[in-house]
């Protein structure tokens, strides 16, 4: 991998990568140091990345592996989405803008109650547009498995949603 690649290929996928550790570490300037090291050492391992089939999958294991240890070495829990994933409609009202906002915060919390690979494919999925594959492949879990826990996921969101729906707190 030479300079020109890294530029085409890797570059492009850093706010992906961004995205994903904020939604780890829960915190910008952590997340930023995460895709920081991420491609530090990518370009220290350029040589040896030519034999990686996808390096995006390979980026995406490497920003989870990184933020799950900078996690654990300051003793903090997974939080809520904060940036990346909001949802802005500029030809809404005040009043469909405010609902689109407690609709996207409501998915939010239901997301944070799942367990952690549900919520992790569910956002590699949803909110980063990551195929089956690639999702199997950077968190090194069978395909079959990644389809379960998605369903999963998006069933527990859908029926939180349908339940709040009932009780009209939506």
């Amino acid at each position: 991998m030479n300079l020109e690649q890294f530029t085409s290929d890797i570059l492009p996928i850093k706010n992906k990568l961004f995205r994903f550790a904020m939604r780890i570490v829960n915190h910008a300037a952590e997340a930023e140091d995460v895709v920081q090291e991420v491609f530090i050492k990518l370009w220290n391992n350029r040589q040896q990345m030519d034999a990686i089939q996808n390096v995006e999958a390979w980026c995406i294991t490497a920003t989870k592996n990184l933020s799950i240890d900078k996690l654990r070495s300051k003793h903090q829990r997974l939080a809520p989405i904060k940036a990346g994933f909001d949802l802005h409609d500029h030809s809404a009202n005040p009043y469909q803008a405010a609902a689109g906002k407690n609709m996207v915060d409501l998915v939010k919390k239901l997301m944070d109650n799942l367990p952690e690979k549900q919520r992790d494919i569910m956002h590699l999925r949803d909110i980063e547009g990551l195929t089956y594959q690639e999702i199997a492949d950077s968190l090194e879990l069978p395909l079959d498995q990644v389809k379960v826990y998605l369903f999963r996921a998006r069933k527990t969101v859908r029926e939180g949603l349908t339940r709040l729906k009932k009780q009209e707190l939506i």
